[in-house]
């Protein structure tokens, strides 16, 4: 892995915690994703299986005293990142670690010891050299899909069309029409640099013949002229487990955009939409859900049966229940990864007729005559009576 890998992963936001976190912070948010994601409690899950490696490779870097200070030092110097760093065409641009070596080999000195020297604590040393031919991982990809809400709450296996970036099948990447090769560029050697001196100082930059690649394709291929990637359409199978909640993100390893010069493909980041239901709710691992009932059914008691997720129940609401009040039935919510459920949240609430028959408002106002000496808000009153006198 390139220094340029390194400095662009966010360990922090690997592991879940801030760049302030405390060693303590980071331990413990290591321990517990590490009980979710092991192998071990996630047989056959790949997806859990790539992250449990992710999760692992950042506490093995913040985790480390040391390392984290090397870390976040590079950062600091390089908090925008090292993608435009450098110039040149495709496949270009400078490896961090060889711009440090090469000043200290050219003897230059100065603040670019003390960078090479953090740099190289983290990455190690790998001496003079150019970028070209060595792999590159590929650009990361975003899309979004839309599931209904019982698919997020189930899981779902939902079908994706991509059109995207991809190793180009005809030529197999290396960018030469089938039956030809690329060959060496002679000016500098494949080394896809080239050095230039300038009194005491030598400057180095991509090489314009090969465009920093180290390799001139004579025959391009027909299908990607000659960059090795073309973009294609393909339907990929996306697994959505069980309690995704709207606006997740599900991260779907090298299924990205290819890397270069045999480098792992990037990451693909499905962001996920989540259609609301007409009847449930959901607050965190509760299904929430509004039941209507009239007055007498507060006032006198009753038994609701109330649609479930995947079924009904019955409800006893008692006499006298406030409008308004929350009844939890337990493990109706949705499934946790400890095998577990949430609940459902049941609120009732007075639902008031719009139009009431003759026989119903004589009724209705024989019952106001009979209750008139029971005051609804009597700390409104007290306080209304205060301000009166």
């Amino acid at each position: 892995m390139s220094a340029r890998d390194w400095i662009d992963k966010d360990f922090y936001r690997e592991l879940g915690v801030s760049s302030s976190a405390t060693d303590a912070d980071i331990k413990k948010a290591y321990r517990k994703l590490a009980r979710e994601l092991h192998p071990d409690a996630n047989p056959g899950n790949t997806e859990a299986e790539t992250r449990f490696k992710a999760v692992s490779e950042a506490y093995g870097v913040i985790g480390d005293p040391e390392k984290r200070k090397q870390y976040d030092e590079a950062r600091r110097l390089f908090g925008g990142g090292l993608r435009g760093f450098g110039s040149g065409g495709p496949g270009g641009g400078f490896d961090v670690s060889d711009i440090f070596g090469g000043a200290n080999a050219q003897g230059a000195g100065g603040s670019f010891s003390g960078l090479g020297d953090i740099l190289g604590g983290l990455f190690g040393r790998r001496g003079q050299g150019s970028t070209a031919g060595r792999p590159r991982r590929g650009a990361d990809v975003d899309t979004e899909i839309r599931i209904d809400f019982l698919e997020a709450i189930r899981g779902a296996t939902v079908p994706l069309r991509l059109s995207s970036p991809s190793t180009c099948g005809t030529c197999n990447g290396n960018g030469a029409r089938p039956g030809t090769q690329p060959r060496t560029c002679p000016t500098c050697n494949g080394a896809g640099l080239i050095t230039r001196s300038q009194g005491a100082f030598a400057f180095s930059e991509p090489c314009r013949d090969c465009r920093g690649t180290g390799r001139i394709v004579d025959d391009p291929c027909p299908e990607c002229g000659g960059d090795g990637v073309s973009t294609k359409s393909r339907t990929l199978t996306v697994r959505i487990p069980p309690g995704v909640e709207d606006d997740q993100k599900i991260r779907l390893a090298e299924q990205g955009e290819p890397g270069q010069n045999g480098g792992h493909a990037g990451d693909l980041y499905v962001r996920v939409h989540v259609t609301p239901h007409a009847v449930f709710g959901r607050s965190g691992n509760d299904v929430t859900i509004t039941v209507p009932v009239t007055f007498q059914e507060l006032a006198l008691g009753t038994t609701l049966t109330v649609p479930t997720l995947d079924g009904k129940v019955s409800l006893r609401v008692a006499a006298g229940t406030a409008n308004g009040r929350v009844f939890r039935v337990r493990g109706k919510g949705v499934a946790k990864r400890d095998g577990a459920a949430g609940d459902l949240l049941v609120t009732v609430q007075v639902a008031v007729p719009n139009k009431l028959s003759d026989e119903a408002k004589a009724a209705m106002e024989e019952y106001a005559k009979a209750t008139s000496d029971h005051d609804p808000r009597p700390e409104l009153t007290a306080m209304l009576k205060q301000r009166s006198e």
